[in-house]
């Protein structure tokens, strides 16, 4: 199964991004670095990307199985990211970025800090 994740979008001051996105907008600061932040944005989330690390993209959230699955038939291996989610990059017809992204259970962030808390 597919679920929309979240859009990423590139910036190149991060920390001005997230200002503007938390002032403008409240929204909640997930997950920041100074290369990447990822947001919650009412029922959505929004990932801040630098042009350098990230494409701007859209991500799909899939299980593990679905993405391991994924991998193989686009021929690539699956990435461990920073906060412990792990994914692909595809594209669509039109160059589009699309990332595959999965949340394994215990092991990212988002659900440390939410025990922590």
């Amino acid at each position: 199964m597919f679920e929309l994740d979240h859009i990423a979008v590139a910036t190149n001051d991060i920390a001005a991004g997230v200002a503007f996105y938390v002032e403008r907008f409240g929204a909640q600061v997930l997950y920041q670095d100074d290369t990447w932040a990822f947001l919650r944005l009412g029922q959505g989330k929004l990932a801040l990307v630098t042009p350098a690390q990230h494409p701007p993209h859209l991500a799909l959230r899939v299980d593990e199985t679905t993405l391991e699955e994924a991998a193989q038939r686009a021929g690539k291996p699956v990435d461990a990211h920073r906060d412990g989610t792990r994914g692909i990059y595809v594209t669509d017809p039109s160059g589009n970025a699309v990332e595959l992204i999965c949340y394994p259970e215990g092991e990212t962030v988002y659900e440390t800090r939410e025990r922590e808390a």
